[in-house]
């Protein structure tokens, strides 16, 4: 299958796509606070946001287009106290998803596409391991900004 194809498919179906995602989310366990803290119309603008971004990113492959969405993802889950490994089952949910509706949707052509598949599964890992990487960076500024925050014990 060809990123494009996948692409296309995806700009016409992310508002159906991202609302089984958010279902998944919501129904699992390993995602419970994300699902008390976190209203679902967020959620659902969050995966929306993130399958709208893996075509933009599929087309170029540079992190600075979505360094900055996803640490403030992370920095924003963070202050609402969802631990991160919510946020990790959720992403983890998302790209499970993708794959599933692609096989679903029967977007993989013939075996001769088969690299081809093969290249567009190791940019789909890529792209979901990023997203991850850079809310973990949010989660860690978040972590930093309470620290400095917080009074010290030693000051009088």
């Amino acid at each position: 299958m060809r990123a494009r194809k996948l692409i296309e498919h995806m700009k016409l179906n992310a508002e159906r796509m991202s609302e089984h995602a958010l279902q998944l989310v919501r129904n699992s366990e390993k995602c419970r606070e994300i699902s008390l803290k976190v209203p679902a119309i967020d959620q659902k603008q969050a995966i929306l946001e993130t399958y709208r971004d893996l075509t933009d990113w599929l087309a170029s492959e540079t992190d600075s287009s979505i360094r900055e969405r996803y640490v403030a993802l992370g920095l924003r889950r963070a202050q609402q106290g969802i631990p991160f490994a919510d946020l990790f089952w959720a992403v983890c949910l998302a790209h499970e998803y993708l794959w599933e509706y692609i096989q679903q949707e029967c977007l993989l052509d013939e075996p001769v596409e088969f690299w081809g598949g093969v290249n567009l599964l190791r940019s789909l890992t890529q792209f979901f391991d990023r997203v991850l990487y850079f809310a973990l960076l949010g989660y860690q500024r978040a972590s930093k900004d309470e620290f400095t925050a917080a009074p010290t014990a030693f000051a009088s």
